[in-house]
This record gives structure tokens, C-alpha cells and sequence, in this order.
């Protein structure tokens, strides 16, 4: 058999059929939940399902007035939907790069265009930066989860986590930064003195700097904040 055939081909490319695990990564820019219940995922992010799923945009008021106003304000972000039933969903973002990482009572926040999935018994909230609004189209808003389950994130290309020591701030540009451990609680600052290189391609004279102990994870492609996937 010819190695450029078609039969070789779906041989090479076709879906696992002896995973069993909530989250499995069938590419490492595709995500497979193997659903039985419920998961919370990114608006727009499906490519493809089998079974009995539906699809239920996330309602105004279903997480209450609070938030609401949250996502109103941001006037950006990330919608999320919920889809429940038996069967294989699929879900990709832009062909990112996926992260699959497990919370056993932990906290991890994520900006909100890198949230791809994560179980319903995770807590969550947004979190919107208002010294940034001024600065970037919409702000800047992230996703803070806690507790037990799976959460997928997503990255342009590898990501890297570079660690936060006492005493040693981390810099980091907002749109390479993807995700940091969710005590830690990051400032804006700024400095017209480098203008220039600050805020690569962006022009904006802005950083997040992370102080304490921790983590922060970064992406080699800025991201954009200023539409959404529909």
C-alpha cells in the first residue's frame, strides 16, 4: 500500500476510539471530550460531535447580575456555551496549541481568548484589568477558575511558563500572556521612556509585572482582544 493513499492517510489521522479519559488530546490543536454529562466551553470553538449533544449559549442572567455586568463592561471576550448529553465533541480554537491541566483545588486565571473548556464543578469569575481599558480596544479581561476538574487552554504555538521568585518580578506583555497562578495579582505599568519596546508591534507603553510566588505562562504570538470568534 502506497504510504500517500487514502486508507493510509485516515490510518494516520483518524480519532482515537480507545480513549476514555473527560479531556483527550486527538491532535495537539484538538481537544476531545468524551461527554456523559455537561462541560462549559468557548462560543464558536466546536468542529465536530457524535452522540445525542446539545448546544446552549450561556444565558445573560444565569450566573447572575454581577457578572452580567462584568461581561457587559468588557464589551468583549469570551462567550462561553454549554454542551450537554452522550457522545465525542471536538474543539479547536484557530488552530492553537492546547493545554490540558488539572486543578485539585487550585486556582489558575486565564485570559479570556485562551479559555477553551473545563468541567462544571469548577468555580469561575471574571476578572477585568480597569487600568488597561484606557490602553487597549476593550481593556483587558481575565477568567479566574477554582477547584477540582479539567480546564483546556490554548496558546499560539508552544507556550512557556517561566516561574515567579520572591523579589524577582516578572514582566510579561498582556497580549502574550496567557495564563499565571491564580493568587498572584498582577499590576500595570507603564513607562513612556520605552515606548519603543514596550508592547511589541502594539506601540502601547505597557506591562503586566507579577510579583510574589508562582508562575506565568506566555505565548510567542500576541493575541487580539479586539473581536471574538462568533
Amino acid at each position: 500500500m502506497s504510504k500517500y493513499s487514502i486508507d493510509e492517510f485516515i490510518k494516520q489521522t483518524k480519532e482515537d476510539e480507545h480513549g476514555n479519559d473527560f479531556f483527550e488530546l486527538e491532535t495537539p490543536r484538538i481537544l476531545e471530550v468524551n461527554l456523559n454529562d455537561m462541560v462549559w466551553a468557548k462560543m464558536g470553538s466546536m468542529v465536530s460531535y457524535n452522540g445525542n449533544i446539545k448546544f446552549e449559549r450561556e444565558r445573560l442572567l444565569e450566573h447572575g447580575v454581577g457578572r452580567m455586568l462584568k461581561k457587559a463592561f468588557t464589551s468583549e471576550g469570551t462567550s462561553l456555551m454549554k454542551a450537554h448529553g452522550n457522545g465525542q465533541l471536538y474543539l479547536a480554537d484557530q488552530g492553537k496549541k492546547i493545554t490540558i491541566l488539572e486543578l485539585f483545588n487550585d486556582e489558575i486565571t486565564v485570559n479570556g481568548n485562551d479559555l477553551l473548556a473545563f468541567e462544571p464543578g469548577i468555580q469561575w469569575d471574571i476578572k477585568f484589568m480597569k487600568k488597561v481599558a484606557g490602553m487597549m480596544s476593550g481593556g483587558l479581561f481575565n477568567i479566574h477558575l477554582k477547584g477540582r476538574g479539567l480546564v483546556a487552554i490554548t496558546s499560539h504555538y508552544e507556550p512557556l511558563t517561566i516561574l515567579v521568585r520572591p523579589g524577582i518580578p516578572v514582566m510579561t506583555d498582556p497580549q502574550a500572556t496567557v495564563a499565571w497562578s491564580g493568587h498572584l495579582k498582577p499590576e500595570i505599568k507603564t513607562d513612556i521612556n520605552y515606548r519603543t519596546f514596550l508592547g511589541r508591534g502594539s506601540g502601547e507603553s505597557f506591562q503586566m509585572e507579577f510579583s510574589g510566588e508562582g508562575f506565568v505562562i506566555v505565548q510567542s504570538v500576541e493575541e487580539s482582544f479586539s473581536s471574538e470568534k462568533s
